[in-house]
């Protein structure tokens, strides 16, 4: 284990002259990039207006969520899903990481939470759109959807709320699909978003970094597969119950179904 830790400072003391000279390469980009200020604004719209037109979709998704110990060790959690959507009021979304394999559903009616490995789930009324849903599962549930405000039917209204820097990086290249790159600031928050470039301009990947918090922790979702259209409909958005799992009462109640698993709490200890 020392021997891996010593490597790991080596080659980290050998990259700070590039790290250095990378620091000085993005400075001197600041006056580029600002000039790109309304063209990342409407490269932007024109991501949340194609999402807003689409009656269906589903993606492929890969999440990447930072927590930062009390000993400032940053640790990173990885999970894998799919998201299946009915637009104004449908939506199904699979899971699974190292601490959970769950799945939600929502008819536009009943949102139902799974988890797969317990066998146990539970049933709430959400009557409502899919933005009524998300707030839900957010405020009432605390159990927030991966990448909910690309979800939204008017995503760049609620990603620019608060923004208070623009800047247009140019070209990436995700998942081999060349992408439009644009970086955003917020008083609490800085996000990155790639985005396809061509007729279907959906979203790549969307990197969130808590700039006010010890170190900078952030939480990135990268997206693949992507379907619009009569390809991504899906033919049942309602629960098929497994016949052995066991219902509860609330959606409270169901351990180890979010990101962050139950023995890595918020200011804890362990």
């Amino acid at each position: 284990m020392m021997t891996i830790m010593r490597k790991a400072v080596t080659v980290a003391s050998g990259t700070v002259s590039s790290i250095a000279l990378a620091l000085t390469v993005v400075s001197g980009m600041t006056s580029v990039v600002a000039a790109g200020e309304a063209e990342a604004k409407e490269l932007l719209k024109a991501m949340s207006e194609y999402l807003a037109g689409q009656k269906a979709i589903s993606f492929n998704y890969d999440t990447n969520l930072e927590v930062v110990t009390k000993d400032h060790q940053k640790l990173l959690l990885a999970s894998s899903g799919k998201v299946e959507m009915g637009r104004p009021d449908k939506i199904r979304v699979t899971r699974t990481g190292g601490f959970a394999n769950v799945e939600m559903t929502f008819d536009g009616k009943t949102l139902t939470l799974l988890n797969k490995d317990d066998k146990v789930y539970a049933q709430a009324e959400v009557p409502g759109a899919i933005d009524q849903l998300v707030d839900a599962l957010r405020d009432k549930y605390n159990r927030p959807l991966p990448g909910a405000d690309l979800l939204l039917p008017n995503v760049y209204d609620e990603l620019m709320g608060d923004v208070v820097d623009v800047k247009d990086l140019g070209s990436g290249v995700i998942g081999g699909t060349e992408c439009d790159h644009l970086a955003f600031r917020t008083k609490e928050v800085d996000w990155q978003i790639w985005i396809a470039q061509g007729e279907q301009p959906y979203p790549c990947r969307y990197v969130i970094t808590a700039s006010q918090v010890d170190q900078g922790p952030q939480y990135s979702i990268q997206i693949s597969d992507w379907k619009a259209g009569t390809d991504a409909i899906a033919s049942d958005f309602g629960f098929k119950k497994p016949a052995d799992a066991k219902q509860v009462d609330d959606p409270k109640k169901l351990a180890n179904i979010d990101e962050l698993p139950d023995h890595l709490t918020v200011g804890g200890t362990k």
